[in-house]
């Protein structure tokens, strides 16, 4: 008897924190569409208030804009491929990131390099990544005839 409850109760864990995880982006979701909405109250406060000439902050804006546009549409992807994050998003929030911070701080030379060897990595990586098939590799048999026991 307790051996069948172990059993439900390892089988009920996985279910009950993945229903708690969508549960937190959700939240996370609803935060950073809000965040979005305020940027955009930001471009127009830039762009009809301020003197247009200070591009630099402009184009900051413009993309952290494209960041929170990033970890929606990966939430989202999320959710459509069964729970699963693509790791291409994470590599183009993270070339989106450093181009910001290029952007943003610029002033001193060895980190605007650093930043750039950051971006080619990245950049290697996607490349890498895209020589690899799309689908997910099967499970091992090992895998297989555990879960029959």
């Amino acid at each position: 008897m307790k051996k069948i409850e172990w059993k439900i109760s390892i089988k009920l864990f996985p279910t009950v924190l993945q229903w708690f995880l969508n549960f937190c982006l959700v939240i996370l979701a609803f935060i950073l569409s809000f965040l979005l909405l305020k940027e955009i109250v930001e471009f127009f406060k830039i762009l009809l208030l301020r003197d247009s000439s200070d591009y630099t902050l402009f184009l900051a804006n413009i993309l952290l804009f494209f960041l929170y546009f990033e970890f929606i549409t990966m939430i989202v992807k999320y959710f459509k491929d069964d729970y699963h994050f693509p790791l291409r998003y994470f590599l183009y929030i993270g070339i989106t990131a450093m181009v910001r911070l290029i952007i943003v701080d610029h002033e001193h030379p060895l980190d605007t390099l650093i930043f750039s060897l950051v971006i080619l990595i990245l950049i290697i990586c996607y490349f890498i990544i895209n020589l690899t098939p799309l689908e997910r590799p099967k499970r091992s048999q090992l895998f297989n005839k555990n879960e029959e026991n």
